[in-house]
């Protein structure tokens, strides 16, 4: 089963925020399809490109709730994703904010136990 949510992405450089969205794979913790906000990549470039980018981050929002998180980008590839620890934490805290339910309930629906 594929679960791809939609997302923000932001782009941190020195002088300038450059906004976005993509699709996040809550499976694999990818980040697909992303699309910039008044940012040209044909005449500007990538912005993670940059020599004063800084950092990028996500927000997964629901209903006026954001969960917000930190985006590896990797310079060679281009390719944009969420480390495993990141991810989990994403989903524990989207569970909670999104669904009203406990870590301890994502974890025991998880594994098939009640607690």
């Amino acid at each position: 089963m594929e679960l791809k949510v939609p997302i923000a992405v932001t782009v941190e450089q020195s002088d300038e925020v450059i906004h976005g969205s993509g699709l996040l794979d809550l499976a694999s913790g990818d980040i697909l399809k992303i699309e910039y906000k008044d940012w040209d990549v044909a005449k500007r470039g990538l912005p993670w490109d940059s020599a004063d980018y800084e950092f990028t981050s996500g927000t997964l929002t629901h209903h006026g709730k954001d969960v917000e998180f930190s985006v590896e980008v990797n310079k060679t590839t281009g390719q944009f994703s969420v480390n495993a620890n990141e991810l989990l934490e994403i989903k524990l805290k989207a569970a909670q904010l999104f669904a009203g339910m406990t870590g301890a309930d994502v974890l025991a629906n998880a594994t098939g136990r009640k607690h």
